[in-house]
């Protein structure tokens, strides 16, 4: 059996995310504002949310695991419209990019083009290893505080239900 699984590496890339990761954003802290072009060049802000926002950065556009996870949250779409929420994704591909993989994959939300990782910055998600952006999705509730930080970079499915799951909470408080 190989010292390393899966599942061992997932943990230490865990890890390294809570450990190791210098999140400049943190539960109950306030987003600063910011702005920025989605892939059909409307501009995008956080500075009038009157619903909760799903935020999530991913590493990049037509990916297999970013495929998976832009897929799940487009196939729960109707389900974050009813918990009275908004989704956006966001990585450093430009406009054309995301256009392109929008359209490929039919998404229904807007896909923010953080082409010098400003926004990543802000937040703080970190490079894994040096090397890879990182999967992290916060859930921003109607005044603009972090509610909820999911890290995980292999498992982007459970972005989608980690995200349900707080946005569910928020609903019954």
């Amino acid at each position: 059996m190989p010292f390393f699984t899966i599942y061992s590496l997932k943990s230490i890339l865990n890890i390294y995310y809570i450990f190791l990761g210098l999140f400049k954003l943190n539960i109950g802290e306030k987003v600063p504002e910011f702005v920025l072009l989605d892939q059909n060049g409307v501009e995008r802000t956080n500075k009038n949310l009157k619903s909760p926002l799903v935020l999530f950065f991913y590493p990049k556009d037509d990916t297999p695991g970013c495929t998976i996870e832009v897929c799940g949250f487009r196939d729960k779409y109707d389900l974050f419209k009813v918990l009275g929420a908004e989704v956006w994704g966001v990585s450093n591909g430009d406009s054309s990019s995301h256009l392109d993989f929008a359209n490929k994959n039919q998404l229904q939300y807007p896909l923010l083009c953080d082409t010098n990782n400003s926004l990543r910055k802000v937040f703080g998600v970190p490079k894994v290893l040096g090397l890879l952006d990182g999967r992290v999705t916060y859930v921003i509730d109607r005044k603009g505080f972090v509610k909820h930080i999911y890290r995980d970079l292999l498992n982007g499915p459970a972005h989608i239900k980690e995200a349900i799951r707080v946005l569910k909470e928020i609903q019954n408080q």
